[in-house]
């Protein structure tokens, strides 16, 4: 008898736009009863508008699952590059918005 273990895997499609990703330096985490939403934003010296380029719409148990695999994924890349640099408190440092830069004035 042959086992069929093409059952239970699931085929997933990287398009060619997707694939190229898009870059983030800043992430915005709301939630409600039912939904947790991640907004990344994209933040560049010297302009006064931050853009939100992508928005993850999850269930709270996807969400938790999430948390889950990057708390894998941080400590197998802590254990092959070493510790990555702590960010101040849970809530995260204030926001860097002048990037060391000038700070405008108004």
């Amino acid at each position: 008898m042959e086992e069929k273990d093409d059952e239970n895997q699931i085929n997933i499609e990287l398009k060619e736009d997707i694939a190229q990703g898009i870059y983030s330096n800043l992430a915005i985490i709301t939630h409600s009863s039912s939904e947790f939403i991640v907004d990344f934003v994209r933040i560049m010296p010297g302009l006064p508008k931050a853009e939100v380029k992508s928005r993850i719409i999850l269930t709270p148990e996807h969400a938790k699952r999430l948390l889950l695999a990057l708390k894998e994924n941080v400590a197998k890349f802590e254990a092959i590059n070493g510790p990555i640099k702590n960010v101040e408190g849970m809530g995260g440092p204030g926001i860097p918005l002048n990037f060391g830069g000038p700070v405008g004035q108004a």
